[in-house]
């Protein structure tokens, strides 16, 4: 019997989690997940055995293995949390969610959009609870941000500019992995930065209806996908210009900016931190820009900038499966949000080879008909 089926009996208050996956797994989601005090990590799981045995030893995690359906089969643990290979967290997923554990997986979800369909209906048929590790719009300053447009900070909202120019190290030093390579590998640049993307656009502004890609790769070598074009609509009308490179040497950082029908609203990030260094700043008709205070004073607790806002989705993750009052579905996006976000992918994938728009709405509502 999981925790998950037994998490109304009060004498359970310890959910004990598995990470499979043993870099990001490590570094990021096993100091999120040990800040709630609910949570014990208690195993472990890698590619190389022996390496996973001293990272585990030298992390306080009593079990260690190098084959993942080990952590999955244990009956002594009561969830899963995946930082695997895109391509590699389905059939992880599957399995899990069929020994009757609730699974908190990576971003993007899948390799491809048939694997994610998967992970999203065999979730509803489980009824147990999904997770996946989008985690920007947990950052403070966004959570302003956010409050401060659905108050009407700025009206009526025009159209949004994204503009996110950065050189990771896969690209810097011509690494070919799947943060760099495209196709049914789940990564490159859309499933590496854009997913990201899709998500916080739809959680800022609602429903995207289309888009029109162009995605590219370096001058002397297309192989390595670094560069996204984009138009998109919102469905309340709003348009929205995206540029994304993960080539662009000394780019000025992440940029986000809302116009609306009274003022702007800007989240700028200019430094190498992909999570901290955002500032927030808004302009209200006839003013000029003033900065917002968005402090958070979680995050300077932890060495790893990610690790605060993926703290904040593993905890809403935790409630879910504790069956806590105050767990909000819209905050912790689960295998439907990641779905949603392959979706548009893989509409990204088709719109740069036809060279057209893409009417995502209109499929959306053909799928709901099937």
């Amino acid at each position: 019997m999981t925790y998950y089926q037994t998490a109304h009996n009060k004498a359970a208050r310890v959910i004990r989690l598995g990470i499979i996956g043993s870099n990001y797994g490590r570094t990021v989601l096993l100091p999120a997940f040990r800040a709630d005090p609910r949570c014990q990590v208690v195993a472990l799981a890698g590619s190389d055995a022996a390496r996973t045995r001293q990272l585990a030893d030298d992390a306080g995690i009593p079990t260690a293995t190098g084959d993942w359906r080990t952590v999955v089969a244990n009956p002594d643990i009561d969830a899963v949390a995946i930082a695997t290979l895109p391509r590699l967290q389905a059939d992880i997923a599957l399995a899990a969610l069929d020994a009757g554990k609730p699974v908190f997986a990576e971003k993007p979800m899948a390799g491809d959009l048939a694997a994610a369909r998967a992970m999203r209906d065999t979730a509803a048929r489980s009824g147990l609870p999904t997770g996946i590790d989008f985690n920007f719009h947990q950052i403070a300053p966004w959570l302003r941000a956010k409050a401060m447009l659905e108050a009407g900070a700025i009206g009526a909202l025009r159209h949004v500019t994204v503009d996110w120019q950065v050189e990771n190290y896969a690209v810097q030093h011509r690494v070919r992995n799947w943060k760099t390579a495209g196709g049914d590998s789940g990564g490159g640049v859309l499933g590496n930065f854009i997913s990201h993307c899709f998500h916080y656009l739809e959680w800022f502004g609602g429903p995207l209806t289309g888009l029109q890609a162009r995605i590219a790769g370096l001058p002397d070598d297309a192989g390595l996908q670094t560069t996204v074009t984009m138009a998109l609509q919102y469905a309340a009308g709003p348009q929205i210009s995206l540029a994304m490179s993960c080539a662009s040497y000394k780019g000025p950082g992440h940029r986000i900016a809302f116009f609306g029908e009274d003022g702007t609203l800007v989240l700028d990030n200019p430094g190498p931190d992909y999570m901290r260094g955002f500032v927030l700043s808004h302009a209200r008709r006839p003013g000029g820009f003033e900065r917002i205070d968005a402090a958070d004073p979680t995050d300077a607790r932890y060495p790893d900038g990610r690790i605060a806002p993926v703290a904040r989705l593993a905890t809403s993750f935790l409630d879910a499966i504790d069956g806590a009052p105050r767990y909000k579905p819209n905050v912790a996006p689960g295998f439907t949000a990641g779905y949603r976000v392959q979706q548009l992918i893989d509409a990204a994938q088709r719109s740069h080879g036809l060279g057209q728009w893409i009417d995502i709405a209109a499929e959306t509502a053909q799928e709901k008909k099937v």
